[in-house]
């Protein structure tokens, strides 16, 4: 399978960016996970361009999304997902098969990837934490007693995201998005994974929530527990707008 998604991937390139220097194939058919329904995720490489885009499109029955840059766009996107705590970018110019052939830049770009990912997630600042502590708080506070299963499951949903990144950034881990959340997770530590995955299943599922609460409780404990009382966010001065 991998075979023919790299010979569509070539046809792509030839016929939609035929003046790209290198594009790198990448994504969960790379890894060998892909779906019926997976993307081909590719990030394409121009020498220069006047400004980065994103664009979707069908190839053949394939669902293609393009992150096209120029090597300084490229390197904006990765530092600013590298400050926020997130690797993706890097992560499918690392992983990424490159198209037509390895090249100079090609290599260079994947050094610098490497680099990123193999380097530790900026440390969280005390107001990072307290900001991470509060969400959390708020969030279990809506579900150790919900009005109905719902909205236990719709804060669920929420609370979801904002822990698993809690856990893994306070373990020097980058964090993850969506459906990436499980396998980072796992990564990390295969049996809190499980017990992650879990106590979700049973709140979405049945609207329990005792093994969540446990679980946060568990995860915020080495950085100072729930927080409520006494949390303080200042907005910047020219937050304002004249009113008459």
């Amino acid at each position: 399978m991998l075979d023919n998604v790299v010979r569509i991937a070539k046809e792509i390139c030839c016929g939609k960016y035929p003046d790209a220097t290198v594009t790198f194939l990448a994504g969960s058919i790379v890894r060998g996970e892909g779906t019926p329904y997976s993307d081909l995720d590719l990030v394409v490489i121009f020498d220069e361009l006047p400004n980065a885009y994103r664009e979707s499109f069908y190839f053949q029955d394939y669902p293609v999304e393009a992150f096209v840059h120029d090597p300084e766009t490229l390197h904006y996107f990765i530092e600013r997902e590298r400050v926020a705590g997130l690797c993706i970018m890097a992560q499918m110019v690392s992983e990424g098969i490159e198209l037509p052939e390895t090249c100079a830049l090609s290599q260079s770009l994947k050094e610098f990837a490497h680099s990123v990912i193999s380097a530790q997630p900026p440390e969280l600042s005390e107001e990072d934490l307290r900001k991470a502590r509060y969400n959390i708080t708020n969030l279990i506070d809506d579900i150790r007693s919900p009005r109905s299963k719902e909205e236990a499951v719709a804060s669920g949903t929420l609370l979801y995201e904002s822990l698993a990144n809690c856990y893994l950034r306070i373990n020097n881990l980058w964090e993850a998005k969506g459906k990436t959340i499980p396998r980072k997770l796992k990564l990390a530590d295969s049996e809190f994974c499980l017990r992650f995955c879990g106590g979700f299943q049973k709140l979405f599922a049945g609207g329990e929530t005792e093994e969540v609460i446990a679980l946060s409780e568990e995860i915020l404990e080495p950085i100072g527990g729930f927080l409520f009382e006494g949390h303080k966010l200042n907005a910047p001065p020219d937050n304002r707008k004249a009113f008459s």
